[in-house]
């Protein structure tokens, strides 16, 4: 149907009001410009301040200045307010756009949570928090920020800090490169006010160097480097063997060994049960007679070996050696399967380098978990991606860390205070505590703050199964999910909770009579799953018990006060590490000998 007469009617006086606006806009602020520069013109060249009338300084300025040369106000009260204009003009678009890039890839989303609806993470919920869970700061006059939680980074497009408290457990699920080391980890490491855990498989421009200098300079920095990661001398070692004594302590030493071996599918098959069973007997007997953990190989390549049995029995524990005696004596090839299993995941200890780490040295102190959860110390603990036995290493001293800060806490009527952070960078790989989902239930109200960061949802799946991921997944109080999610599923599950909101919509008709409007509201996911997968590297959504999801704009170390320093220490730590890495590797007078 052809629009009607009344209908092309309006659509012309809209165009000439638009014309209207365009030709005001222009000669409103260039007939101002041409009185304010003609005045400044006269005023240099000796004439007088003419009155207010900017319509006839852009019209005719020889009659408001008639002292005035006529080239004078050619160039003061025509060309320079033209080239004043257009400056003014290109300065604003530029920064319109400025603005409108930066809005399009943050700009802020309907329906996200505003800062009253996470005010319990707010600053002056959180420092009244602190005041209830620290007695050390009850009558303190000031708190500092750092004092009072972690900074996750302010709520978009905001000032507003968003902190998580020090009886809140996380759960960080970032992509490589998307902010979780420089955003997340070493912003908490810096402004921990206690004793701090941090796993790792880098160094070298990482949390290690960024915050080494940092860490010193508040409390004894330990770091544990069995496969030279950042190539750090061996100044500490760690007993894995003290607290398998009892028979639960040697089981769960056992199963870091079995957990960094095989995925959680493979762990309840026959053979990996029983390798596990085998292990675990050993590490008993050889902790019970204060043995070295390496004498536990000797004992695996020599079944018929009765030591272990004599210490067991020696130290009261008949049960576990019937039970070890029942496995030499049985049928060989069941006997060999089993010890070879066994052999498998305790193999990283035949290595005299990763070795060193975990058997007493001389002149080299002890690392001792119930010291450490006392103080403002710092343990780097580093590994390599499936490192296998090392890395059953590194989560057993992560885990004894842990269970030594819970004993503390207790202790001292609940909680640690100051609270521990233990940051478990790259957990999925380097540190694989199996009953991590189990632990998080209850470790914040000990004041023991784990982020456990994790690249996706399907790694950690990987290693605690469905089950154990989806209960550290609701145990968490706090979750972070930065940019980088592919994972479809996972991407429309936190679509789904981040929830629907209304939508107003607008549609206009044409008819005869003319043209009619009307608006109806619709509901429509907040945030789909596509625009999930495409956050802005930089931002992060924040998923807080009982409270709405918030987006976030993170707040990276670098441009934060103090980072040129920082950078300057990462420099000289990731040069040290250059250095004793090419001390190391460098040719000897042997090599050039056997090479001639």
């Amino acid at each position: 149907m052809p629009p009607s007469s009344s209908s092309s009617n309006t659509d012309g006086y809209d165009l000439v009001l638009r014309l209207l606006l365009g030709v005001l806009a222009v000669v409103v602020p260039l007939s101002h410009l041409a009185w304010l520069c003609g005045n400044l013109t006269a005023s240099l060249t000796g004439g007088s301040w003419a009155p207010y009338q900017p319509t006839n300084a852009l019209l005719h300025p020889e009659q408001v200045w008639p002292e005035a040369g006529k080239n004078a106000l050619l160039i003061g009260a025509r060309i320079v307010p033209v080239l004043l204009l257009l400056a003014l003009g290109v300065t604003a678009v530029a920064l319109w756009l400025r603005h409108k890039n930066r809005g399009g890839s943050r700009k802020k989303i309907t329906g996200m949570a505003k800062a009253r609806d996470i005010e319990p993470l707010m600053a002056k919920a959180i420092t009244d928090k602190a005041r209830s869970l620290r007695p050390s700061l009850k009558d303190a006059k000031h708190i500092e920020a750092r004092d009072t939680g972690i900074l996750l980074g302010n709520l978009q497009n905001t000032r507003h800090e968003v902190r998580m408290g020090y009886e809140d457990v996380a759960v960080a699920i970032m992509a490589p490169r998307s902010g979780k080391t420089t955003s997340l980890a070493i912003p908490s490491m810096l402004a921990a006010p206690g004793p701090v855990l941090l796993t790792s498989n880098k160094a070298a421009g990482d949390a290690f160097t960024a915050t080494y200098e940092a860490r010193c300079r508040v409390g004894q920095v330990w770091t544990m480097d069995p496969q030279q990661i950042a190539y750090a001398a061996r100044e500490m070692w760690w007993n894995p063997l003290a607290s398998a004594k009892t028979l639960d302590g040697a089981n769960r030493l056992a199963g870091h060994f079995l957990a960094a071996s095989v995925d959680t599918s493979q762990q309840s098959d026959f053979w990996s049960k029983a390798g596990s069973n085998i292990l675990s007997q050993l590490l008993l007997a050889a902790a019970l007679d204060e043995r070295p953990i390496t004498d536990i190989m000797q004992w695996l390549a020599f079944p018929a070996d009765r030591t272990p049995l004599d210490i067991l029995r020696d130290h009261d524990f008949a049960a576990v050696a019937a039970q070890l005696k029942g496995t030499v004596e049985g049928p060989p090839e069941t006997r060999d399967g089993i010890y070879e299993t066994a052999r498998q995941y305790a193999a990283a200890l035949l290595n005299n380098e990763i070795a060193a780490w975990v058997t007493p040295q001389k002149d080299v102190p002890e690392f001792r978990p119930s010291e450490f959860v006392t103080s403002t110390d710092t343990l780097f603990l580093l590994s390599k991606d499936g490192g296998g036995g090392a890395s059953a290493l590194i989560a057993a001293c992560a885990d004894s860390v842990m269970r030594a800060a819970t004993a503390q806490a207790e202790r001292a009527g609940g909680r640690l205070d100051p609270p521990m952070l233990a940051i478990l960078d790259e957990a999925a790989n380097v540190c694989k505590i199996s009953d991590l989902p189990d632990l998080y239930s209850h470790l914040g109200s000990r004041g023991i703050i784990p982020i456990t960061i994790l690249q996706s949802y399907r790694q950690g799946q990987k290693v605690w199964g469905d089950a154990g991921m989806d209960a550290m997944w609701s145990a968490s109080t706090v979750k972070v999910i930065g940019s980088g999610i592919d994972d479809p599923d996972f991407a429309d599950k936190l679509s789904r909770l981040i929830g629907d909101h209304d939508v107003e919509t607008t549609s206009t008709s044409h008819s005869e009579s003319g043209k009619s409007t009307s608006v109806s509201m619709r509901q429509e996911r907040i945030l789909p799953a596509d625009a999930i997968r495409a956050l802005p590297k930089g931002t992060a959504l924040c998923f807080a018990t009982g409270m709405r999801a918030a987006m976030l704009d993170l707040r990276p170390w670098y441009r934060e006060p103090g980072a040129g320093e920082l950078s300057a220490a990462s420099a000289r730590a990731s040069k040290a590490i250059t250095a004793r890495a090419v001390a190391k590797h460098a040719p000897t007078q042997s090599d050039f000998g056997t090479a001639a």
